[in-house]
């Protein structure tokens, strides 16, 4: 399984599996063990739904442009933070 969810998004999954979790619990349903799908694609990294979207959020090094800061050319500047 390759990483199709960046870290954004990873947060994002677990403070909604933290009130969807937190919701069940409150009122006491069944639903609320809903949750633990964001929850368990968060911690892997992976979205089954994502890959047959064919989307991704996780930022890899192929993504990015090259550093062309030296260069004459009409690719955008590497940013790094």
């Amino acid at each position: 399984m390759k990483c199709n969810v960046g870290k954004t998004d990873r947060v994002i999954r677990i403070l909604a599996a933290l009130v969807i979790l937190g919701t069940g619990v409150l009122f006491r349903q069944w639903w609320g063990i809903l949750g633990f799908i964001p929850l368990l694609t968060a911690v892997m990294a992976w979205c089954p739904l994502y890959t047959l979207a064919g989307v991704s959020t996780c930022r890899t090094d192929e993504r990015l442009p090259k550093d062309t800061s030296l260069h004459d050319s009409h690719t955008p500047l590497r940013i790094n933070r």
